[in-house]
């Protein structure tokens, strides 16, 4: 684990929990895609930095989600270094508190204010196309989180994000985190047209053509789509509808999945009910999901 992986002239990634990207700006100068999880991951990079004889001038964090903004704070402290985070994502950065509570949709408890879903502070500025070092370009990947972005290096690398899902994390685990799901299908398509020397997804193996690992993003997509309209046949309230999930599944339900599923069975439902497939009632001061 935090093995430094070369992967084309300029480009490397940091083999973690979530895959770190490294370019080489010049001889002495590099800069970072996202930072890893927390700060012993900010520790482990700066060690590598250090035995290379490299200054890290930038961080380019693809989005907000703690795993991948975790190292900032204790990176930019001790290399002084810029972040970048683009859009709605800067915010969630410099105020981390923002993702527990939009996950459970109020305060969060203590049993969600930990490092896994609340990074620490990070003095972020707005990423711009005019912020990227030279021969960079910014590719939006929306869905998965609000406003995640991609980039391509000047050695045309692809650094993914969290816009793919590996088969086995996918087959284990079913549900994958989805904010958008009409706007994560629209990525998943785009990014199948998409090529380059490498692409290097965050929870996936790197790969010369992404598309088939694409294509098994948007089926398993697709198969739970299906499988909520299959249990809301009946009218089913959230809470229900959940614990058939899990138990479909055989997932087991603890705050962390309670919160990231539940923000994504929720996903599903806003998309299933504006596509027409689900309806949604009151009654009896409860509202029930049923399929149209």
């Amino acid at each position: 684990m935090y093995e430094l992986i070369q992967v084309s002239a300029q480009s490397y990634y940091i083999q973690s929990p979530a895959k770190i990207g490294l370019v080489k700006l010049s001889e002495q100068q590099v800069c970072l895609i996202d930072s890893g999880n927390d700060k012993d991951a900010g520790r482990k990079v700066r060690q590598l930095l250090d035995a290379n004889g490299w200054q890290l001038t930038a961080i380019y964090n693809t989005h907000s989600n703690a795993d991948h903004i975790g190292g900032n704070r204790y990176l930019q402290a001790q290399t002084g270094c810029k972040i970048y985070a683009p859009a709605i994502e800067c915010a969630f950065t410099c105020y981390p508190i923002l993702e527990p509570a939009f996950l459970y949709g109020g305060y969060p408890c203590k049993d969600l204010r930990h490092k896994f879903l609340m990074a620490q502070p990070s003095d972020a500025a707005l990423l711009t196309p005019e912020c990227l070092p030279k021969g960079f370009a910014l590719i939006p990947l929306p869905g998965h989180f609000f406003d995640m972005v991609g980039f391509r290096t000047p050695d045309n690398v692809v650094y993914l994000a969290d816009c793919l899902s590996s088969k086995e994390t996918l087959d284990k685990y079913q549900i994958g985190f989805i904010y958008d799901v009409a706007a994560y299908l629209k990525t998943l398509e785009m990014i199948k047209t998409l090529r380059a020397e490498l692409f290097i997804p965050a929870h996936a193996a790197p790969a010369t053509d992404i598309a088939p690992l694409a294509q098994y993003n948007i089926d398993k997509v697709q198969q739970i789509a299906e499988q909520i309209l299959a249990l809301c046949r009946q009218p089913l309230c959230f809470e229900v509808l959940l614990q058939k999930l899990f138990d479909t599944y055989g997932l087991s339900m603890n705050f962390e999945q309670y919160v990231l599923v539940g923000s994504t069975v929720r996903s599903y439902l806003s998309w299933l009910k504006d596509s027409g497939k689900l309806s949604a009632r009151f009654e009896n001061n409860m509202l029930f999901w049923q399929a149209n």
